[in-house]
């Protein structure tokens, strides 16, 4: 997966891609207090299984760890990405 398609949109709370004309994205709420809520990922059913979500995830946790944000999974997504990775979140 080619990170350097995914798009950050800091006013839109989302990181996104477009793959072969379909959008995925995941979303978050910036809660304040470096933190952020990472509430949706979504792959369009023709994009499944090829790894975006995971690309997506792996790409706005990195970020959020750069800037010093925390990050709260209520995503189940991120929450098993995370637990699978052992990834701290935030309390």
């Amino acid at each position: 997966m080619n990170e350097a398609s995914i798009h950050h949109d800091p006013a839109g709370h989302q990181f996104e891609m477009t793959v072969d004309g379909h959008r995925a994205y995941l979303a978050y709420m910036d809660l304040g207090q470096q933190t952020w809520d990472i509430y949706r990922t979504f792959v369009p059913n023709d994009l499944r299984g090829r790894g975006i979500a995971a690309a997506l995830t792996e790409h706005a946790l990195q970020y959020a760890e750069r800037m010093g944000y925390s990050v709260i999974p209520s995503c189940s997504y991120v929450e098993r990405y995370m637990e699978r990775r052992q990834r701290q979140a935030a309390k």
